[in-house]
């Protein structure tokens, strides 16, 4: 920040998935050079940023309610900056301002990079300002440093955006536009920036990591891998989402191989009906499927494996709900998103027939969580008496609100390789000498598992070293 300049705050609401959080931290990165620090509530703010998201219908009501009580505080603070961005932004442009008059700033899924200069036009008087343009210019593939200040352990970093993919039921493709990979020496320069600022983990974000780089004949995924395995300082990589459809051998063989690689993988199947899936234009069938499982817990035993799934699409019936039942069970995913299917303005199955009625698409819904629920519990479990190479995040959320004195045991929480939420107890060591430091990989023994994580305790104050540990205990 410049000296002299006036100090303003910014408070941003982020709705929806990584690669919002990712333009979230970015957009509070560009709007620093301009005096903008981040507020603790939107109540302390001189403008605030609802970064929305437009894959469910409840996500785009959650962006709409938030917005109506920024009109309640406009009218007690006028001077109050409202903007709107991402997915519901690009969506519906103008016509946000029709419906929220106090908005002052709709910015676009490809505008982030513009909008230092879009909050100058609005502070200068010009209201609103929509910028919906989806050409990127040369300075949207530019790395933003990672000011010490925003550092984290675990940081987001997108390799591309777009799709071109146009699954029948998905808008993503018409408000994050066509495909487009960023060039490989910048996302190393992002991440080395991201190490040198304390991080220890990257998770690599895009619509379909594994066509990155094709249409512009850069590096493949798997190479992109190797690449950002070598950065000196980096313990961990991940990387979401991944399409059944383009897995290929290469990235199977780079979990078995990539120290650095953490063995999980999201890999959405999003129904287990061949009929189905053709209507969605999912391009694989369930045989493919699980013949990719199976080829992923060869090369690499115990890899974790997580999936999206879609209740209720358009024309679904009992007996394709049944194979779907069928593939999880057959699956054994170690977590699952499960969501009812909700029509999308953009999306072709807009206007497919057939619609599930809302009481049949609860139903199925309850009876997959019940499922699934059952199978995460029952893999969690045979991760009891295992050690796990965790690496530590900071202290679990009992653990903040109780506070900690010197000498108790304190309970701390960080994530296995395979991306179980696991709370840890150590003791707290003397003051100004913790037993655990955020960012340290440490060798925890799992003692209890739960629904959705899992508890243990240090194995004998061992810190973990070299590659991963891959987790014990689940069935290839």
């Amino acid at each position: 920040m410049k000296i002299g300049m006036q100090t303003r705050y910014v408070y941003i609401y982020t709705i929806g998935c990584q690669m919002n959080v990712y333009d979230s931290e970015h957009m509070a990165m560009a709007l620093a050079p301009l005096g903008y620090l981040p507020a603790l509530s939107p109540d302390d703010a001189d403008m605030v940023i609802v970064n929305t998201c437009s894959v469910r219908s409840k996500a785009e009501q959650k962006a709409f309610s938030i917005l109506g009580r920024l009109g309640d505080a406009k009218r007690r603070r006028p001077g109050l900056i409202v903007a709107v961005a991402g997915c519901v932004a690009q969506q519906e442009g103008s016509r946000i301002i029709a419906r929220a008059p106090h908005v002052d700033l709709v910015l676009g899924t490809r505008a982030v990079h513009r909008l230092a200069g879009l909050v100058r036009q609005v502070e200068s008087g010009r209201r609103p300002v929509v910028d919906l343009d989806m050409m990127d210019g040369p300075e949207a593939s530019e790395a933003l440093p990672a000011p010490a200040d925003q550092a984290g352990v675990s940081r987001f970093v997108t390799i591309m955006r777009g799709c071109d993919n146009f699954c029948a039921y998905c808008v993503v493709p018409h408000v994050r536009g066509r495909e487009t990979s960023r060039l490989p020496e910048l996302i190393l320069s992002e991440i080395e920036a991201l190490v040198a600022a304390g991080a220890r983990e990257v998770t690599l974000l895009g619509q379909n990591v594994n066509s990155y780089g094709a249409k512009e004949g850069l590096c493949s995924f798997p190479e992109l891998l190797e690449r950002v395995n070598t950065v000196e300082g980096l313990a961990r990589i991940r990387f979401t989402t991944s399409h059944p459809k383009d897995l290929t051998e290469g990235l199977i063989r780079a979990f078995a191989c990539l120290e650095k690689l953490c063995p999980h993988i999201h890999l959405p199947v999003q129904s287990g009906s061949n009929r189905i899936l053709e209507r969605m234009n999912r391009r694989y069938t369930r045989d493919h499927y699980i013949d990719n499982v199976s080829k992923l817990r060869n090369s690499c035993p115990g890899i974790a494996i997580t999936s999206d799934l879609i209740v209720g699409f358009p024309g679904e019936t009992e007996a394709d709900f049944e194979a779907t039942l069928d593939l999880v069970r057959e699956v054994q995913f170690d977590g699952l998103f499960a969501f009812t299917y909700s029509d999308r303005p953009h999306a072709p199955s807009t206007r497919f027939s057939e619609k599930v009625s809302a009481r049949d698409q609860g139903e199925r819904l309850q009876t997959l969580l019940e499922l699934q629920h059952g199978i995460t519990f029952a893999r969690n479990r045979a991760l009891i008496g295992s050690v796990q190479a965790v690496l530590a995040e900071g202290f679990s959320k009992q653990q903040a609100s109780r506070g900690r004195s010197e000498g108790a045991l304190v309970q701390w929480t960080g994530r296995t390789p395979g991306n179980k939420v696991v709370n840890f107890d150590c003791s707290a060591g003397t003051a100004g000498d913790p037993e655990v430091r955020v960012g340290q990989l440490v060798s925890v023994r799992i003692e209890r598992a739960l629904a959705h994580s899992l508890w243990g305790v240090l194995d004998g104050g061992k810190t973990a070293a070299g590659r991963p540990r891959r987790e014990v205990g689940h069935a290839a």
